[in-house]
């Protein structure tokens, strides 16, 4: 019986994978789509029906492209970095609150903090085993950022936790039955959103891949595989927290098509705010996380203490 416990354990998580890399695939379709009509030009929509099998055909090319090595570059950090990327936003995965044959996590949400944590690492070791001036630079401002706004999404966690006091991600379908905890926390929601668009490197917090400046920053020197295997790591991670938004805020998890419109629309919003907004300054990206962001999170923080001790 364990034995066949474990098997149903590892086809679960084959078939998350397999899921989840086939959604990465058709949001950089919906994402070109979307750019598309936002700044009125056509997007991949003449390959076949309605651009279908654009995703593939791009997978196909990226894998099958000669991978280049940088002369001076560390080999072994600059070949396996993105690869300890991809797994990491693979292993972050495990946290979906399935009802059925799947790892439940009493501690998610510390495990989310520490494979967050851990990706920056991949980042920077990205940047500096490259030996390119440009991929150095931006795998430095992308760890500030990145260990910057964990601070700040930690903290806006912190409030969400005072009010189920419990680390599992299935507690907060539990707690919004009446009441979205969006309607409670609209301001920390919000704040939440621009925090997670940082922390996942998206447009206008984009500044580990600055085009304008750094010549595409700390993947500059990536090509084929590795380069795919950054941009399945970064979609995947905007997938997941699309899906934390809405199990943070937005009435937990159900298997229903209302989970997947509101990941779907949740999706569509990082997509809407590239295709609308310039890239931020970088030091005004700072005084956001540690001026506005650390008090006002610190204050609710204070504020959802008192309210659950009154209430109790």
């Amino acid at each position: 019986m364990f034995f066949f416990d474990i098997i149903m354990i590892i086809f679960g998580l084959l078939i998350l994978i397999l899921g989840l890399l086939i959604g990465v695939a058709f949001l950089t379709l919906l994402e070109r789509k979307i750019l598309g009509y936002i700044q009125i030009r056509k997007g991949p929509n003449k390959v076949g029906f309605i651009g279908i099998m654009q995703p593939f055909s791009d997978a196909i090319k990226l894998f099958t492209k000669e991978q280049t090595y940088p002369f001076y570059s560390n080999y072994f950090s600059y070949y396996f970095s993105p690869i300890i990327s991809f797994i990491l936003s693979l292993m972050i995965w495990m946290l979906i609150p399935y009802y059925f044959n799947m790892i439940s996590f009493n501690l998610g949400i510390l495990f989310f903090f520490c494979c967050i944590s851990l990706g920056v690492y991949s980042l920077m070791i990205a940047g500096w085993s490259s030996n390119s001036k440009y991929a150095l630079l931006g795998s430095l401002r992308s760890v500030a950022q990145s260990i910057s706004y964990e601070v700040s999404l930690a903290l806006i966690f912190m409030s969400s936790i005072i009010m189920i006091m419990d680390f599992n991600l299935m507690k907060f379908m539990e707690y919004q039955n009446l009441i979205w905890f969006m309607f409670i926390m609209f301001p920390l929601s919000l704040m939440w959103m621009s925090s997670m668009m940082a922390e996942t490197n998206r447009t206008p917090f984009d500044f580990a891949e600055g085009e304008s400046e750094l010549v595409s920053g700390f993947n500059v020197e990536y090509s084929s595989g590795g380069f795919a295997l950054i941009f399945l790591a970064e979609y995947s991670s905007i997938l997941f927290m699309s899906m934390l938004f809405i199990l943070m805020y937005m009435g937990g998890y159900n298997m229903n098509l209302l989970f997947y419109l509101k990941l779907v629309f949740i999706s569509f919003l990082f997509i809407w705010v590239r295709g609308t907004l310039p890239r931020y300054r970088y030091d005004k990206l700072m005084y956001l996380a540690w001026k506005s962001y650390l008090p006002i999170s610190l204050n609710f923080l204070l504020f959802f203490m008192g309210l659950k001790i009154f209430l109790i």
